[in-house]
């Protein structure tokens, strides 16, 4: 079925402060938890040393190039950019009394250059790192001071900038603390249960009261969550491997069912009592909660497969998780396995559970990308893997999914969360710099700049059927 797109419907990319921004001390930045991640997130436990290389440090610049940057997009008819503020350009430590003019100023020229190209910001406010200090001196997130601080911080930047920016969201991937919980919390990632889910109920606090804050300041705008779509299939249909898939799922579900509804789901009762947990809830807690969101985020790049037999060890890796693997799908070079029906699957049954609007906020493919002899980048791959992505998009649209847009992931070429490098990239555009640091950081425009551009005008009518490139 060929769909073309609601004319409401928000195109565009998506990035995150401390993955393009570099500049990670200037104008009186604090350092920040993904700072001292040399290695990306998966090298928590390995944190930096003094003289250690950190490709962040510099990115691709776009704290002296986003005007540039912003033109490119603008370029190829973007309506939406997703954009992270870092907290620690805002408060440098953290705890501190004031926030810092530098910074906010900063963000004043980046919302500025959106609107000259008339482009709609979607900002999170906390996008895979904290300021470094909340860290080290209140153990991160397991502390419940942490909730006033974000609370203070989100205050500061709806006042700042609610004129202009009104579509929110709270915290990028809320449930990556379960799988690392640095990353997701500040906590060391061999925390005890107990402080794990401690410290992501103090996140949930102080999303909901950044939601209540939001509609008191902009009355007009939105706030979302964000979650990372995990979706899983049971390998089999053995009623074991059902009820296994079940299980999994509620993990990241539940994220989504605290935001969305404004308590916890029951089913938690017994997976915090078999894991030992006992959770500091407050009635003040409780009410806070009840600030529920206006709409659903999420992260999209694979889905995985759940098994109760403990013998099944052949795994996929995808977007810092290891699931079982799917032997119907292909991979990436990164080993993350293709599932475009995966996401019209993942729409539906989101908009059932909740039947709230939904925005995907992340969607992409990792590769290696080979400049030829003339310049050019002939990313046919990334291409075709998002066009079959976008076609099941339509087919969800048409299955009546409120759908507010779609911003894929890295727009531009930029540091990878989770390793920490350049090679693997997701843009549109190509930025000259390897994985040492090395290059002119020369921005190009790929074959899929043109591609998307296309798609964008035609508002998904040039879309092509799978496997027809």
């Amino acid at each position: 079925m060929k769909t073309q797109f609601p004319e409401h419907f928000l195109w565009g990319g998506a990035t995150a402060a401390n993955q393009i921004e570099g500049s990670h001390i200037s104008d009186n930045k604090g350092l920040s938890t993904s700072d001292i991640q040399p290695f990306g997130s998966f090298g928590a436990l390995h944190p930096r040393q003094e003289g250690d290389f950190n490709i962040k440090d510099v990115a691709i610049d776009f704290y002296h190039r986003f005007k540039e940057d912003i033109a490119l997009f603008a370029e190829m008819g973007f309506t939406c950019l997703r954009i992270s503020i870092a907290w620690s350009r805002i408060f440098p430590h953290g705890d501190d009394a004031q926030p810092n003019e530098a910074g906010l100023a900063f963000y004043d020229q980046v919302f500025a250059e959106m609107k000259k190209h008339h482009i709609t910001p979607l900002v999170t406010l906390s996008h895979y790192e904290l300021p470094l200090h909340l860290a080290e001196h209140y153990q991160g997130w397991s502390d419940r001071r942490l909730i006033g601080f974000f609370e203070k911080y989100a205050e500061t930047v709806f006042q700042r900038y609610g004129h202009f920016v009104k579509h929110w969201l709270t915290f990028n991937e809320i449930n990556i603390t379960l799988h690392h919980p640095f990353t997701g919390s500040g906590l060391p990632d061999d925390c005890s249960e107990q402080t794990r889910y401690q410290a992501i109920h103090h996140q949930l606090v102080a999303s909901a009261k950044a939601v209540k804050l939001c509609h008191e300041i902009i009355p007009d705008g939105q706030i979302g969550n964000m979650l990372l779509g995990a979706m899983m299939y049971p390998l089999t249909c053995h009623p074991d491997d059902m009820m296994k898939t079940l299980q999994q799922n509620r993990e990241w579900l539940m994220f989504g069912d605290v935001q969305a509804r404004g308590y916890y789901p029951s089913y938690m009762t017994r997976k915090l009592k078999e894991l030992g947990v006992t959770l500091e809830i407050t009635e003040e807690d409780k009410e806070a909660l009840k600030a529920t969101i206006d709409f659903i985020s999420f992260s999209y790049y694979m889905t995985g497969c759940a098994s109760a037999d403990p013998s099944q060890q052949d795994k996929a890796n995808g977007n810092m998780l290891q699931m079982v693997a799917n032997p119907h799908l292909d991979a990436s070079e990164w080993g993350w396995q293709i599932d475009p029906t995966g996401l019209r699957y993942l729409l539906n049954f989101l908009y059932d559970r909740y039947q709230m609007p939904l925005f995907i906020v992340e969607n992409g493919l990792g590769a290696v990308d080979t400049v030829t002899a003339s310049g050019e980048i002939e990313d046919d791959y990334r291409i075709q893997y998002l066009n079959d992505h976008l076609v099941q998009v339509g087919e969800a649209i048409e299955d009546g999914v409120d759908l507010m847009g779609y911003t894929s992931w890295g727009p531009i070429d930029l540091v990878s969360a989770s390793t920490a490098q350049m090679s693997k990239r997701y843009g549109f555009i190509y930025v000259d710099r390897d994985d040492e640091g090395n290059g002119s950081l020369k921005r190009t425009r790929k074959k899929s700049f043109y591609w998307y551009k296309e798609v964008i005008a035609s508002r998904g009518a040039s879309l092509k059927k799978p496997g027809r490139f």
